[in-house]
Order: structure tokens, then C-alpha cells, then sequence
């Protein structure tokens, strides 16, 4: 029998049936132990939120280095599976800022794992496994020294290849702290470029009555405070929260600020998943939906293809945009295999495509995952996924992950990678 994770909140996206096995309970593993600012590093339990670890570094005047956009989100689990911000161009994803991780592994050891000790496999090999290869207890993560706030200009672009070509120029000069964008139409793209700084002639609250992504398109140049900064897109799950309603005004004033956020409308899904209310609203519309929530790395090179290939097979809008690139040029994550060498694009779309017509399943989902596949890039597995098993094990290194399980979970106890993130099981 296999053991699973006893947790109360989940940032995946992909609905599996409830499994009766043991639950593995780590869920006091959450505490923050450790600032030094002068050796620029955070030691904190896996379990920790980044809400939290946040709070801990910033009281002590830094910054973890890349701090995913959604309060929620764990350090250990961002390092499980795949971790992004706007700072991602200068650090990379947030496995790409971790100095050490001790793991609970499937065969009941606890591993200190460092990028040179004897479990140096298991510390490039943990980034993707989404717990099949162990749990992270305890981790040690990179800061920099933090600002009072953030200056942002939004610059419109009316074309894909003059924006990306701008991402290039900006990865190769540096002089900012921020860099992502949204995509609101082929004709209005936005990079939002933000640096830190301890002056600011005023600072914008958007964690109530204003909407961050709004002000993109309304104002060209903004100041927020470096807290608000960070979780500008939780408020609003970066735009999602118009599936709830709660960007009209008077539902906004009854959320009240405490429940406009991620949390709340994850609730809320998960509610609606067990209950069917939008099953049953679509079918007597006589719609077959189908969930796209997807975020997919492409190298730089290939952006425009991708973001052409969204506009005319996919249609959903707005998209977030986010560059990466490895601080590291010699690292290479066995399970999440970016070239090092090469600065992607990641894009982020989350909402339902709907077909007149019965449509297979996954009909969207398959057609992008095949351009991605096409495009060299390569997808986070915190959702639907529908690969084949070749087509899955031809970009996640069956062989390498094989070894790895065979070292550090003999038994299977933790599960499969792919039976987990495609069959569900």
C-alpha cells in the first residue's frame, strides 16, 4: 500500500480520486528557523508558506529570491514541483535557489542532500517528482536584501516580436529587479519591469477594491510597497477571481479584504468540483467545457510561435508572461530539464474552453502539449496532463527518474510520476 500527504491546501489542478491509504503528516513541519541575512540564506520546514517565509525574511530586511505569486504555495512544495515569479529571469525557478534539503524518502530516511554531497542524485532529481521521490523537511533557501517597495513601469507593446525581443535586451543588461507581462490581445502586450527602492512618492493597495491586472493597462508606472508587491496577483488569483464574481464591486465589499485571495477561491473550486453547480449551468447551456489551466515553458526563441499558435487553437485571454533563466549555467534538474543555457518564456493561462460539440477528452490539452513538445519547451505537471507514457518519459527521463526511485523509494510506496500526474492515480 502507498502513503500519501496529509495537507489542508493544494495548488494542483488535476482532481484525483480519494485514495484509502495512510497519510503522511507533516503539516507542523511549517515553521520558519532561520534568517542570516549575512550569509544570505533562510532555513525553514518544508511545509512553510511563502506567505509566511516571506514575512520572516522581510522583517529581517531581505527577500527569498523567487517568491511564487500565491500565498498559499509552500517552499517545500514549490520545490516538489515547479516554483515562478517576476524575478525568475535573474534566479531562475525556486528549486534553482535551494542550498540544501534534507528528504524523507520512500525507504524511511531522512537525506541531507546538497548539489556536491553523496545524495547530489536525489538534489537535482527532487525538482517534478510531486512527492514520488520523497518529502522535503526541511530546506535552506537563497535571499537578497529586500527594499521598502517596488517602482513598476508597464510598457505596451503591440506586437509579440518587438516584446521578446525586449525580454532579450533586458535578461542581457539587468538594471531591473522584476520582469513579466501580460498578454491582454496579439496588439496589447504589457512587460512589467520593477525595480526595488526605498522611495515612493505614493504606493497602490490592490488586496481589496483596486484590481492589480487592471491597473497594467491603466497606469503606466506604479509603486507598491515590497510586501504588496509580492502578492499583487493573489488577491485576484492573477484574474481568475471573475469565476466567483468577486470582481464586481459589492462582492468584493462582502468577501472583505481577509478572503479576497487565493484561498478562498481554491475553496471554492474544490466546492464546486464535489457539488457540480457549473456541470449542471453548462449542460443546460448545452456546452461541453473543458479546463485549460496550463503553464507552459518555451525557449525565447520560439515565444511567438507559441503565443500565435494560443491565439488561433486555444483563444484564452488574458496570458502571463514570465522569462526565465538559470542563474547556473552548469545545473541541469533531471525531472525538469531546461537548458541552462537558454532563457524561456513562461506562459501562464487558466480558465475553460467551451465546444458546441462533443469534443475528445482533453481535446485543448492535447493540442498543447503536442506545440509544446514541438516548440523544445516543456510543461509544469500541477494539472490536467494527457501524454501518452512514451511522449511523457521523452521529456521527464524515464531512465534517470527510474534509477532514482529504485535508490531512494525500492518499494513504490511514494507512487509513480506518471500514473500520478496523467492516470491520476
Amino acid at each position: 500500500m502507498g502513503f500519501g500527504l496529509a495537507k489542508t491546501t493544494s495548488n494542483l489542478f488535476r482532481d484525483r480520486a480519494p485514495k484509502a491509504q495512510p497519510r503522511i503528516d507533516l503539516k507542523h513541519f511549517d515553521g520558519v528557523l532561520n534568517v542570516d541575512r549575512k550569509a544570505g540564506v533562510v532555513e525553514a520546514e518544508g511545509m512553510t508558506t511563502f506567505f509566511d517565509l516571506a514575512d520572516a525574511t522581510l522583517a529581517e530586511g531581505a527577500v527569498p529570491c523567487v517568491v511564487p505569486q500565491l500565498k498559499s504555495i509552500t517552499l517545500g512544495g514549490a520545490v516538489a514541483g515547479v516554483g515562478i515569479e517576476a524575478s525568475s529571469f535573474r534566479f531562475g525557478l525556486v528549486h534553482d535557489t535551494i542550498a540544501e534539503m534534507d528528504v524523507l524518502t520512500g525507504d524511511n530516511r531522512i537525506l541531507r542532500c546538497t548539489p556536491d554531497n553523496e545524495h547530489r542524485d536525489l538534489f537535482y532529481g527532487f525538482p517534478n517528482s510531486y512527492g514520488t521521490l520523497g518529502y522535503a523537511l526541511k530546506l535552506t533557501a537563497r535571499i537578497v536584501p529586500a527594499k521598502r517597495y517596488v517602482h513598476v513601469d508597464h510598457v505596451r507593446y503591440s506586437n509579440a516580436g518587438a516584446c521578446f525581443a525586449d525580454v532579450a535586451r533586458l535578461c542581457a543588461e539587468g538594471g531591473i529587479h522584476f520582469l513579466d507581462g501580460v498578454v491582454f490581445s496579439p496588439t496589447e502586450i504589457y512587460l512589467t519591469r520593477g525595480r526595488s527602492t526605498d522611495i515612493a512618492p505614493y504606493t497602490s493597495d490592490y488586496s481589496f477594491e483596486k484590481i492589480y491586472y487592471r491597473s497594467i493597462r491603466e497606469r503606466p508606472t506604479d509603486y507598491l510597497t515590497a510586501r504588496d508587491f509580492l502578492w499583487r496577483w493573489d488577491t485576484d488569483w492573477f484574474w481568475c477571481s471573475k469565476n466567483v464574481g468577486a470582481q464586481h464591486p459589492l462582492i468584493r465589499r462582502l468577501f472583505g479584504r481577509e478572503r479576497l485571495n487565493s484561498i478562498t477561491y481554491q475553496r471554492i473550486m474544490r466546492w464546486n468540483t464535489r457539488w457540480g453547480l457549473t456541470r449542471l449551468r453548462d449542460r443546460l447551456r448545452g456546452v461541453h467545457p473543458e479546463s485549460v489551466i496550463q503553464d507552459i515553458d518555451i525557449p525565447l526563441e520560439n515565444a511567438s510561435d507559441f503565443l500565435a499558435f494560443l491565439h488561433a487553437d486555444v483563444g484564452l485571454l488574458p496570458i502571463w508572461l514570465c522569462p526565465i533563466r538559470a542563474p547556473d549555467p552548469d545545473s541541469r534538474f533531471t525531472l525538469y530539464p531546461l537548458d541552462p543555457a537558454k532563457i524561456y518564456v513562461n506562459f501562464g493561462f487558466w480558465d475553460v474552453v467551451s465546444h458546441r460539440e462533443p469534443r475528445p477528452a482533453g481535446y485543448v490539452n492535447r493540442k498543447i502539449e503536442r506545440k509544446t513538445r514541438e516548440l523544445g519547451g516543456i510543461k509544469s505537471l500541477y494539472s490536467d496532463s494527457y501524454f501518452t507514457e512514451e511522449e511523457f518519459w521523452s521529456a521527464y527521463d524515464r531512465p534517470a527518474y527510474t534509477a532514482l526511485k529504485q535508490k531512494y523509494d525500492p518499494q513504490g510506496v511514494l507512487g509513480d510520476l506518471y500514473a500520478k500526474c496523467v492516470l491520476k492515480r
